[in-house]
């Protein structure tokens, strides 16, 4: 699978591969650059076990220039079926060695520069997890929140296998890592417009869509809702939803670029597994 541009070098992305499903596995096996400068953005859930997602980003690097990665929450799951049973941070930890094993760069690394068309752009992939502040309407805490959750049905499953070790909670560690890239991302140049990737969108206009509006406490935090104007955003890169699509928040791009379940993708008039322009613009982009 390949994107819909001609020769010039392009800086792509995509997400929520989930090569779990063979299908989807099959995607990845034919993803391939226009061109030998191609830089992909790979924004979260690649799968579940390290094996895994070794094998995808292995397989990625190997035919891009510059492979970038953020996590999601499926690759911090401690899985039942996954040999590798670190919790939390070190598990986070493993998957970052794995990725400069490989020369993916990560949320841990100095971000790049695109300088390629349309740029110089910094490239800046984040990590940052969520903190239940997306609370459905009528909920004022966490609590109350999850209860109605519960109350629905719709509980992520981050709940079971999302552990935050050392960290008491995902709310802490979400907002540690906040705080850290907080920091990261002021010390950037002013003069240098950026694209941050991140599995999870940074404002939560995204979610007017959701049809299980509850799901949103596990998408984001409210404190990043004004990072696309802080930060001199260009595009915000997102992944999670499965709801892929292009919207504008405030004059900011947003570009959800997931591939999803097969049971998902199947129902689009889109083939699945196409390449996401980020920077050149896409044609037709406002």
């Amino acid at each position: 699978m390949t994107s819909t541009a001609g020769d010039a070098a392009q800086l792509l992305a995509i997400s929520d591969l989930h090569i779990g499903y063979p299908e989807n596995r099959s995607l990845v096996e034919r993803m391939r650059p226009d061109t030998d400068k191609d830089w992909l953005l790979v924004a979260g859930d690649i799968a579940e076990t390290v094996a895994d997602i070794r094998w995808t980003l292995e397989t990625l690097a190997g035919r891009f220039r510059k492979v970038v990665w953020a996590p999601g929450n499926h690759e911090l799951w401690t899985h039942p079926k996954d040999t590798v049973t670190l919790r939390g941070v070190p598990r986070y930890e493993h998957l970052v060695e794995v990725c400069r094993e490989l020369g993916v760069l990560t949320p841990e690394d100095p971000y790049p520069v695109w300088e390629g068309p349309g740029g110089p752009v910094v490239v800046a992939p984040l990590f940052l997890l969520y903190d239940y502040s997306f609370l459905p309407a009528g909920c004022a805490t966490k609590e109350q929140g999850l209860e109605y959750a519960h109350g629905t049905g719709i509980v992520c499953t981050d709940e079971f296998l999302l552990h935050p070790d050392p960290y008491p909670t995902r709310e802490a560690w979400c907002r540690a890592r906040v705080a850290e890239t907080e920091r990261r991302l002021a010390a950037l140049p002013e003069d240098l417009p950026t694209v941050l990737v991140n599995h999870y969108p940074l404002d939560r206009h995204p979610m007017d869509v959701l049809w299980h509006p509850e799901f949103a406490m596990w998408c984001g935090t409210t404190l990043t809702a004004d990072w696309h104007r802080r930060f001199r955003v260009e595009t915000m890169v997102y992944g999670h939803l499965h709801i892929p699509r292009t919207t504008w928040h405030e004059g900011v791009r947003f570009e959800e670029v997931s591939v999803g379940y097969p049971r998902e993708w199947r129902k689009r008039s889109d083939p699945p597994g196409r390449l996401r322009r980020i920077v050149p613009g896409e044609v037709g982009a406002r």
